[in-house]
This record gives C-alpha cells, sequence and structure tokens, in this order.
C-alpha cells in the first residue's frame, strides 16, 4: 500500500526510535509469519508474540494491529527490510541485519537509498535521497547543531534547492551572532517565522485546526508543526548515527561526520547518484532496495579497505589476497579489539576517581535537561558512577561506538547495567520516564529482566532501579514484588528505586570516604530493602526508610 506524504517538510520514519530495536522484532516475524499474509489477523498475533518476548518494552494493547503495522510497515518495510506484500519476508537486506556483524554498513547502505517519492511514499513535492542529502550538508559544514537541522535541513525536500538550504543556515548564523535578545526567545521567533513561511497556503486559507484538538489559534498549529519537526530530527539523528559514521556532541546538541570516517562518507557522497530511482515501478525498487550489497561503498573497494586497514592498524597481519568479506572481519575485529582497550582505560580511569567531576558534571547536566538524548547520557553516567561506587565486574549493556563512546541504550532484552560481585548480583535500571507512563513501561520489564539474571546466574540477585523522581505505582509495585513470591520471577524480587539525587549522593560518599567501599555494603543496602518491606504496612513507610537508609549507605 503507498503512503500518501502531503508533509511540507522532510518525512523521517520515527519507529522504532532505536534502530536496533527494529532487529529482533524482524526476526520474530519471519520466524512465525513468513510465507503469510499481512492482515489484521496475523497483525494481532504478532503483537501478542511480541509483548511476550523480553526485548519488547511497549503495550500495543489498545489497536493491536495498528501497533503491528506502526513497528513494521514504518522502518523495517521503507528501509527495505522486509516486504509484507504478497506475503510477508525477509529481504536480503534483512537477513544481513540478523546475521550480519557490523550491523553499521547495514544500516548505512539502506538509509543511502531511501527516497522520496517511491513507489511506497508518494510526495509530489519531494525529489530527494534525504538521509544522502543530510549527509552532504553535515559535511559541508562540519557540524550542525540540533536546531540547524530541524529548522533548514528538513526544508530540503529536494536535492536541487541543496544550495539555498545552505544559504539559510549561514542567514541564521549571522543573524544569531548578531541577536541582542537571549537565544532561546531568539530560537523560538526565528522558528515561528520560518514556520510561517512553510506553511504559508495553510494559513491564508485558515487550515490551521490539528489533529486531536478543538484548538484552532495559529499558536496552536505553529506549535504543533514545531513538535513534529522536532521529533523527525530527533529520530533523524538516531538513525545516522546507526551508521557508525557521525559523532554527538551531547553538550552542544550537534552531529558531525566522524574524523576517520570522512573518506568514506566523501566515497558515497561522490559516487551514489542523487536522484530518486523507480519512481513507478514497485518491482524494480523493491529489487533495488532489498539488495543488501547496494549501493557500493568505500570499504566494498578492495584497494581502499586494504589502505584503510594499513592505515588504522599498521601491525594487523593481512593476507592481500583474502576476499573483500575476509578483509571486513579483520577490520571489524581489529577495531573491536581497540575499542575493548579504550573502554578499558575508561575503567581504570573511573575506578580511580579521576572521572569524579566529570560524572557529578554529567548528572547535574542531565537533570537540567541539557543534553541531547538524555537516556542514553543517564545510563552511560550511571554505569560510570556504579564503577567507581565499589568493586566488582559492572557491566553497560548500551551500545559502544568504535571509540568508546556511548552510541545507543541497551536493546529491551537485557538489563540497563549488570554488576557481577561474585558471591550475588546486581542489576541496575535507568529511566527518564516520570508519572504513570513509568510504571506501564518500566514496572514489568524490570522484574522480568531481574528474574532473567537471577535464572542465569542462580545465585542471590538484587535489582537497583534509578529515575529522577520515582513513581508512587512504581514504589507500590515494587514493594509487593519484596512481599510476594512468584516462581515466574524466581521467588521475591528485591528492587530498590532511588530518585537520581539520592543515588547521586552515595556517589559522592563513595567518594570522600577514607576507604574503598565495599561490595558487602551494597549488599546489606538490599538486605535491609528486604528486612523493612517485611516489617511495614505500607509502602509509603519502606520507601522513606530505604531512601534514607541510602542516604547513609556508609555508615
Amino acid at each position: 500500500m503507498t503512503k500518501k506524504i502531503d508533509s511540507k517538510v522532510l518525512f523521517i520514519t520515527t519507529s522504532p526510535r532505536t534502530p536496533l530495536r527494529m532487529i529482533p522484532e524482524i526476526e520474530l516475524l519471519n520466524t512465525h509469519f513468513a510465507g503469510k499474509k499481512w492482515n489484521s489477523e496475523t497483525q494481532t498475533v504478532f503483537m501478542q508474540l511480541l509483548r511476550e518476548e523480553n526485548f519488547f518494552n511497549g503495550e500495543g494493547t489498545n489497536d493491536p494491529a495498528f501497533s503491528a503495522r506502526d513497528r513494521i510497515n514504518r522502518a523495517p518495510k521503507a528501509l527495505g527490510f522486509v516486504t509484507l506484500s504478497p506475503v510477508i519476508s525477509l529481504t536480503s537486506a534483512g537477513q544481513e541485519l540478523i546475521q550480519a556483524k557490523r550491523k553499521e554498513e547495514i544500516f548505512l547502505r539502506q538509509l543511502l537509498k531511501f527516497q522520496l517519492p517511491s513507489p511506497y511514499h508518494k510526495a509530489a513535492a519531494f525529489w530527494v535521497k534525504p538521509y544522502l542529502e543530510i549527509f552532504r550538508l553535515i559535511r559541508h559544514f562540519d557540524s550542525l547543531n540540533f536546531d540547524e537541522i530541524m529548522l533548514f535541513g528538513l526544508q530540503l525536500v529536494d536535492y536541487k534547492i541543496f544550495d539555498n538550504i545552505v544559504a539559510k543556515i549561514e542567514r541564521y548564523r549571522n543573524t544569531k551572532a548578531k541577536a541582542e535578545q537571549n537565544y532561546k526567545k531568539y530560537r523560538k521567533d526565528y522558528i515561528f517565522n520560518e514556520l510561517k513561511e512553510i506553511y504559508r497556503e495553510e494559513i491564508k486559507s485558515g487550515s490551521i485546526q490539528t489533529r486531536e484538538s478543538k484548538d484552532i489559534s495559529l499558536a496552536k498549529f505553529l506549535a504543533t508543526k514545531a513538535n513534529n519537526m522536532r521529533d523527525y530530527t530527533d529520530a533523524l539523528f538516531r538513525y545516522l548515527r546507526s551508521t557508525g559514521l557521525i559523532n554527538i556532541s551531547h553538550t552542544g546538541k550537534s552531529i558531525s561526520i566522524a574524523l576517520e570516517k570522512i573518506q568514506e562518507v566523501d566515497y558515497f557522497l561522490k559516487y551514489i547518484d542523487r536522484e530518486p530511482c523507480f519512481i513507478d515501478d514497485e518491482k524494480q525498487y523493491v529489487t533495488y532496495l532489498s539488495n543488501s550489497e547496494l549501493p557500493q561503498l568505500f570499504t566494498d573497494n578492495k584497494e581502499l579497505l586494504l589502505n584503510k586497514i594499513h592505515n588504522n592498524f599498521p601491525y594487523a597481519s593481512i593476507d592481500t589476497t583474502s576476499s573483500i568479506s575476509k578483509l571486513k572481519d579483520i577490520f571489524y575485529d581489529e577495531i573491536n579489539k581497540r575499542k575493548e582497550t579504550i573502554i578499558e582505560e575508561q575503567i581504570t580511569a573511573i575506578k580511580d576517581y579521576r572521572l569524579h567531576d566529570d560524572i557529578n558534571i554529567i548528572f547535574n547536566q542531565i537533570i537540567n535537561k541539557s543534553l541531547y538524548d538524555i537516556p542514553l547520557m543517564l545510563e552511560w553516567n550511571v554505569w560510570r558512577a556504579m564503577t567507581m561506587l565499589d568493586g566488582g565486574q559492572i557491566t553497560a549493556n548500551l551500545k559502544f561506538d568504535d571509540f568508546g563512546n556511548p552510541m545507543s541504550t541497551a536493546q529491551g532484552n537485557m538489563a540497563d547495567i549488570v554488576c557481577d560481585y561474585g558471591d550475588f548480583g546486581l542489576t541496575v535500571e535507568v529511566t527518564m520516564q516520570t508519572g504513570q507512563r513509568q510504571y506501564e513501561t518500566e514496572g514489568e520489564p524490570v522484574t522480568r529482566h531481574l528474574a532473567k539474571w537471577k535464572k542465569k546466574n542462580e545465585k542471590p540477585t538484587y535489582c537497583l532501579f534509578i529515575a529522577p523522581e520515582i513513581n508512587e505505582a512504581c514504589i507500590a509495585h515494587f514493594y509487593m514484588l519484596h512481599k510476594t513470591n512468584i516462581s515466574y520471577y524466581g521467588g521475591i524480587s528485591i528492587i530498590l528505586p532511588l530518585p537520581l539525587n539520592v543515588f547521586q549522593k552515595m556517589v559522592e560518599d563513595s567518594y570522600k570516604a577514607s576507604y574503598t567501599p565495599k561490595p558487602q555494603q551494597i549488599k546489606h543496602l538490599f538486605e535491609y530493602s528486604n528486612k523493612i518491606a517485611t516489617e511495614s504496612t505500607d509502602e509509603k513507610i519502606w520507601f522513606n526508610k530505604i531512601t534514607n537508609k541510602a542516604l547513609n549507605w556508609l555508615e
């Protein structure tokens, strides 16, 4: 089915929000539904199966068929990983995404082929390969911040207006430098002025009512469009980051080409055709989009690949007669060795308290919401803090890029962080979710991840749950799990919810202590939680006592 795109700005797929999440989902789809029709029945059953999987953190309960289409018809289909007609099947690209070591290369090829219009997306005003042109725009400027991508990058609906977009960004930077008002007001005014120009026809005709709102004011219309553009830009950042070619400055909220990847980017910017293809031929388009070997990349050229390996890893043993596939494996393995070394050096610096100040600064920036991708930075910084807090083997399940920088949060089938202290274990879960949403999305998965680790390691295991604020429903849920023996979760589940500021105090106490805290002091905190839960008559008393205990955990 062809989707009509009426947007005046670039259409960027926003589901799933994290690209890596689609890997286990398309594998599940292929395992149970390959060769079947994609209809309401299979869509509903797919969501039922998906909700039972460890990697799924959503709900999909109100309209399972719609939720299934949202997860599969968007990125997996649009990027050529699955075909849904006449029957469900994985494409060559989809099979590679599941099987290949180097997922980044697979994502890159598919993003570079995504185009508007296409047989999947009818878009009369578009003539562009969005990700290709955004790469070009970033390369032109060396670095673009979030606002610049949102305001101007999303206006690049036709590659032939590339120079016009460049001029707009340059003008924006010049006027920003001269602006006397504070940046927040300057930014809001500039966004609204751009939106008034983009949606001039709609505003002139009075067609400004937004869905699910009775407010028909211009301010509401512009605010809604700005929010939509913000979502598209966030998705754009995440999908570009999945290629492993770009760096994110979380403090500056900017994006740039990684220095060591510039050759690779320049190669495809030079050789990939900017023109959309097979607009009216779905069969040829699907064949092209599904091909896991197209387009050709820098590392597909054997001579260039050999030079790249030699320049980056001059001491690596290489047989120049090896196939390109073998050489890519060698390159991948060498990159992984380098990454592991970098992370080990980081861990050493953390345990020596050399990064204490930096960890504290990042926590404060998270609380002030001054970073890009706060959930990722929270997960990464809590891993660093746990590493500094005490002994044990502390493992982050987030994905690191080639140089040990945080790239994406943990996949949904595991705890965010796991700590092995020898005679006991600890899972750590973090979230920026607040209110009822915190309980709905985190409550059951947290318990499930803990049970999975307990079953695998067969030793006492606890869980630390950290969020800026702890929702009352989560407090009640975790309190009851202390008192309820559920075999499905491996018995009682001792999960300790702590506000982020309390956890920060624990880290600070560890830094100021005259000795190195021991794992048994962590264990004692959970034993105390279990004891108080048994004695308490309600969850509020329990939560207040364990919070006070955490604030004085070294006494």
